[in-house]
This record gives C-alpha cells, structure tokens and sequence, in this order.
C-alpha cells in the first residue's frame, strides 16, 4: 500500500509462504504463457482485486496462468520494465516517475479513483487543527519522491508557508508521531488509519484534495508496454478479469475481504482491520461517478503528475529534468478495460 505499507516487516515471512500456495493455485509454470504479477508489498486490501479474480475463477475463465511475485525490496517497475514481470501495483506518482525516465511501462487501470492517504496528527492535538498549523513541525517521512513537495503545497494552499523539518523514519514513522517524537506523518486511511484505532491511538486527517491539491490515483496496475503490443488478446484478458476481480471488491466488500483472507491464510492476524479497510475503500475510493472501477482520465494525470512536472522533480531518461511537458495521455489506457 504506497510507500507506507511496505515497513510492515513483521507480516513479510507469513505472505511469502501464502504468494507460494496462490501461484500453484492459479497455475504458474514459469514458462512464457505465464502472466507475472508483482505485488507492492504482502497481500492488503489494494490487492483485493486480484485475489477474488483467483478465489472467483474469473482467470481460469479467461484461461490465464498467473503467477504472483511477492515484494522482494525492488520497485514494481523496475521489475516491470525489466520484463521480469508482466503487470504489477504501483502508484500514480511511481508510474509517473517510472514512465518519464524512459521506462517501458503503462498504468492499464485504476483500481483507487482518489487519494487514499491523508496528512496523519495525534487527535488530541489541539494546537494543530488544520494544515498550516504544521508550519515549523516535525514530519516523520518515508522519503518518496514528491511527498515533501505535496506536503508544502498543501500547507500553502491553506496559508502556511509550508517550512518544517523532514525527517525519513520509514518503519518507525508511525511510532514516532504517536509517541510524540515528531508531530504528523501521512497515513493510508484504510489500513494505518483503521490500525491507529485498533490500537487505540486515534488519528485525525488532513486530506490533500480537501486543500485544492489535485486528485491522484492512490493505485495503478502497470504494465511493461512492449509485452502490451505482442500479447493484446491476453493483456486484455487479464486487465478485464482483474477489473472484474476489483468491481466485486467495490460491489460486496464483505466479501471480497473473505476471499483475500481465504487466498492468505495466516497473514492477517486483526481480521477485522481487512473487512473495515475493504468497507472503507469499496464506500469511497474505488468507484468512478457512475459506479466503475479502473477507468483514468487525462485530466486527472495531467493535474497530479503535472504538479511534478511544474515542481522540476521528473527526470528523462539522460537524468536531465524534463524542460518540456509530456503527453499525460500516453502516459495510461483504457483500452483493455470492458466497455460500459
């Protein structure tokens, strides 16, 4: 889940042994026929998706073999343009950066319409009610690329002047802020949001689009682009089996939870944290207007990976910061989804 989730150490082991039993199950042989697919991290609610497309036999319908890579500390697009895997979960802004530096990869669907992350502060923070109010704070962060910037943006937009100080915790990012050792971080809503209440240190957000930031597609599926052209028939197979797998999600999220739990026995020791998250992404993150899921839009690439572009943080693929910028609709398709 974005950049936060992959601290989460203490389930990797239980999820390596779990992505061995799906790749059996959904057939991988390895062999050129085989659909790679790199998770992200261990198996989560963005990955809902995929697992009722197993569990539901919507890729044996479409006579696919699909082998699921589990997280090995390598970015999925790098994997991806390195043809070492055929799709995989990213973001928005990975894709974005993957995509500008000359990278063969293409975001196929959306399984997140819409930022799933907020700016994260202790509830009981009265002197901090608002995002200015982080104005010469401490951030616990992750180091991504683009999320300090986001951040002072934010603050801005609200009429702060965005200066504090950014401190790269990773794992212990979260411990930090409820510990009091630094004042806010930026948690994904429906999994550390829902943890941080579980374990009874209550949270309150700040959410980016709430403050005249552009919306993001909190999760993408990419895809390696020249695979894409020699394979049609399959890509659009598996991208509209995975969107079928994410339409249920967002239709029954009760149980697509069940079925990603059953596809990952033993890797989720707060079960109810899995139903909760499924509930909250399925009720606000995952549907279009008309009630669909995985479509984009180039106005929706073009307002969030422009502010990157306008920022100066996307390179080409000499390393150069871009000077011109790119065609946003080149950047995704819809053109393996089903149609309405």
């Amino acid at each position: 889940m974005s950049g936060r989730l992959r601290r989460a150490l203490a389930v990797a082991v239980a999820a390596v042994a779990t992505l061995s039993a799906v790749t059996a199950c959904t057939g991988g042989t390895g062999d050129d026929q085989t659909i790679r697919f790199a998770l992200d991290w261990t198996p989560n609610t963005n990955h809902t998706g995929l697992f009722v497309a197993q569990q539901r036999g919507y890729l044996a319908d479409a006579g696919l073999d699909v082998e699921v890579l589990p997280y090995n500390n390598t970015a999925v697009d790098t994997v991806i343009d390195a043809g070492n895997a055929e799709f995989g979960v990213s973001t928005h802004n990975s894709s974005t950066f993957s995509r500008a530096s000359g990278g063969h990869t293409l975001s196929v669907l959306a399984p997140l319409q819409r930022w799933a992350t907020g700016i994260g502060v202790k509830a009981d923070r009265a002197d901090i009610t608002r995002p200015k109010d982080l104005d010469g704070k401490t951030y616990a962060g992750f180091g991504d690329p683009g999320e300090v910037e986001a951040l002072q943006q934010v603050i801005r937009n609200d009429g702060g002047t965005g200066d504090f100080e950014s401190v790269t915790l990773g794992t212990s990012a979260y411990e930090a802020v409820y510990s009091g050792q630094a004042d806010f971080t930026v948690s994904y809503l429906a999994w550390e949001g829902i943890e941080a209440e579980h374990h009874g240190t209550p949270m309150k957000y700040f959410r980016y689009s709430d403050f005249g930031f552009p919306e993001s597609y909190a999760i993408v599926i990419d895809a390696n682009e020249d695979w894409l052209a020699a394979n049609p028939d399959r890509a659009a197979k598996f991208v509209q089996a995975l969107q079928r797998g994410y339409q249920f999600a967002a239709d029954n999220p009760d149980a697509a939870a069940q079925d990603l739990i059953d596809a990952d026995p033993g890797a989720f020791n707060d079960p109810e944290l899995v139903f909760e998250s499924q509930r909250m992404l399925a009720e606000q993150f995952m549907k279009t207007p008309d009630g669909r899921v995985g479509t984009q839009t180039r106005e929706q690439w073009a307002a969030n990976s422009g502010f990157l572009y306008d920022k100066g943080l996307l390179t080409g693929p000499d390393g150069a910061p871009l000077t011109e910028e790119p065609d946003w609709s080149t950047y995704f398709t819809d053109d393996y989804l089903t149609t309405p």
